[in-house]
């Protein structure tokens, strides 16, 4: 016990580790009715002492039992759970769904970087908290090991504590140490650690990890929450370089990219979840620091790193970029964990990104993710102000600080091509987007067709194909280009260019049609500097050709640049050629065109009628 008064514990024999020494029977007669008991987290579910409990024949009444995510919280028979308490739970994870359905268990929706101040206020009263930890070291502590998340919290709080002690347990840095007279029985156990690995990802799920580990530079620090394609983006990530950890949780492909010394960086966490060979590695490992859930997420403190990386999970999401990630098909299903606070951090980093991933349909195909509204049963877990990334098997798209209508637009060209014209009608209907929108492409995003180039001036431009979400980037080039420079390329003189002609050059179906971008900037906060076009004339299959560039990025070999992508794109779909009109004024472009091979300029008044045969 952990509250008596000062003046009369100093009169009684001190405890000895032997008399503190007992059987799991007689540890957890410790409980009482009406007690709070906290249960160990994860890959340290203390199972030995739960076996007990559950088969003490002490009268207990209205005992609860409060944990996050657990292995062996809830006893099975016939694969049902058989539980004589509630419990009340932080995460709904496969240890516990069944219980939450059939009300032995209750769900609370909150972040658990919120619970040790919880517990610390006795908002959230533990009296008994069961752990697993290692044995003590010469100074007298046991580290808690591969979990330290709310654990050490409970523990510090509880006014009982029972731990089994288990020479299988890592003894980790950070702040996972407890003082063994802080322990008040102990039971010893000599069992392999629970064992976790994510099931592998699908087809589905390697496609969205590789867009997101794209989009992941060197020198980064990875935020990766529990759930398939966070683990599975791991794996591409091995040409990176000094790449670092904070994290509440880490997993067992960690391993690879430290021995292939991608991950250079420190790894800060809280608790973990993998093999014996992911025990192995961070037992003693200075490398690596497991703290407290509120010390990793820290405002403060994560909002400070450089290039810090969030990558989660949601189920679904809707038009307006409100995402759902603890609940799927009206059943409670995983947590918050420490979402909210990771995508929050990671936006105030320098140079940081949140992202949040998800397949476009369901399982079976049948019903979108993306969705005009969340619907009956998806809470919203993620408000529609704090979403940055969205990442889904047909690409990418970046919705923060976007307004309702480039926000759906942006999402829609990333759902799955049966469901985009419900979700453009839709959307209409809604009032998210204007009347007359359309969008031709029915097919994933061509992010194959990406290209970095290194222009005449040294700087380097990503040409990609364009979105129907590019219109404000094209209009920006129009409105700086000069009047000559529009007289030129549209062969009158424009005084706007209406989002209907800007959706001409950029909502292409990359069939008939096809445009590219150049843009310099981060992804989430691109310029376009030019734009290229082509649509095919079927009758010669040759493709007409359009060019458009900013004043200040003529001249570098950026029209040249453009040109040579879209002849490469062009020669891919077997086109014989392109063709333009062009004014006789317009010297610049001829200069460009006259690069290629196989052209020819025909005179027509004050225009050439120019082809340029592949």
């Amino acid at each position: 016990m952990h509250d008596e008064n000062p003046d009369t514990a100093s009169s009684e024999k001190p405890c000895t580790m032997a008399d503190k020494k007992k059987t799991a029977e007689d540890a957890v007669a410790a409980v009482k009715s009406g007690d709070r008991v906290f249960i160990g987290t994860a890959c340290a579910t203390p199972r030995t002492l739960i076996r007990a409990l559950e088969a003490s024949q002490e009268p207990l009444y209205d005992v609860k039992l409060i944990h996050f995510l657990t292995d062996g919280a809830v006893p099975l028979e016939n694969g049902a759970p058989k539980t004589r308490f509630q419990h009340k739970v932080f995460f709904v994870g496969s240890d516990t769904r069944e219980a939450v359905k059939m009300g032995k268990a209750q769900y609370i929706p909150i972040s658990i970087a919120q619970l040790p101040r919880l517990i610390e206020s006795e908002k959230i009263p533990i009296n008994v908290a069961m752990v697993q930890v290692s044995p003590p070291d010469n100074n007298g502590f046991v580290s808690l090991g591969v979990s330290v998340d709310i654990t050490r919290a409970a523990v510090l709080k509880a006014k009982t504590v029972i731990a089994e002690i288990n020479p299988n347990m890592p003894y980790t840095h950070g702040d996972s140490l407890i003082p063994m007279e802080h322990i008040d029985a102990f039971v010893e156990t000599d069992t392999p650690v629970i064992e976790y690995l994510h099931k592998p990802a699908d087809a589905i799920g390697e496609k969205i990890a590789r867009y997101v580990a794209r989009i992941i530079h060197d020198n980064s620090t990875l935020h990766t929450g529990i759930g398939r394609v966070p683990n599975e983006m791991l794996k591409y990530l091995r040409n990176r370089k000094n790449l670092s950890i904070h994290s509440d949780v880490i997993t067992e492909p960690v391993i690879d990219l430290i021995e292939e010394n991608v991950i250079t960086g420190p790894v800060v966490t809280s608790y973990c979840m993998g093999t014996k060979a992911l025990y192995d590695l961070i037992d003693k490992n200075a490398q690596f620091a497991f703290h407290p859930i509120d010390y990793i997420c820290r405002p403060d403190i994560i909002s400070g790193i450089n290039r810090l990386v969030s990558v989660t999970q949601a189920f679904s999401i809707d038009l307006m970029g409100q995402a759902c990630a603890d609940q799927y098909g009206g059943e409670f299903y995983s947590g918050l964990s420490a979402q909210p606070e990771f995508i929050r951090a990671a936006a105030l980093s320098p140079g940081g990104k949140s992202i949040i991933c998800l397949s476009s349909t369901t399982d079976d195909g049948k019903e979108s993710r993306i969705r005009p509204l969340l619907r009956e049963g998806e809470g919203v877990t993620i408000p529609r102000s704090e979403v940055h990334y969205v990442i889904t098997e047909y690409g990418s798209a970046y919705i923060y600080c976007k307004s309702i209508q480039e926000k759906a637009l942006a999402l829609i060209e990333i759902a799955h091509p049966d469901f985009r014209p419900w979700l453009l009608e839709e959307g209409i209907r809604l009032g998210y987007i204007k009347k007359g929108q359309t969008l031709k492409s029915r097919c994933a995003y061509p992010e194959k067709e990406e290209r970095e180039v290194q222009l005449k001036t040294g700087e380097k431009v990503l040409i990609r194909p364009a979105k129907a979400s590019d219109v404000v980037g094209i209009q920006d080039v129009f409105y700086n280009l000069e009047k000559k420079d529009i007289y030129t390329r549209f062969f009158t003189h424009l005084a706007s260019l209406t989002d209907k002609m800007a959706q001409h050059l950029c909502n292409v179906d990359y069939e008939n049609e096809m445009a590219f971008v150049a843009v310099i900037g981060e992804r989430e906060n691109e310029k376009v500097i030019g734009s290229s076009f082509y649509v095919v004339d079927c009758s010669d299959n040759l493709a007409e050709v359009a060019y458009m560039i900013r004043p200040e990025w003529q001249k570098c070999g950026l029209g040249s640049a453009l040109q040579q992508r879209m002849i490469e794109y062009a020669q891919s779909k077997e086109l014989r050629g392109f063709k333009a009109n062009i004014l006789v004024e317009n010297i610049k472009m001829q200069n460009v065109i006259k690069k290629g091979e196989n052209v020819s300029f025909s005179r027509h008044g004050t225009e050439y009628e120019v082809t340029t045969l592949f």
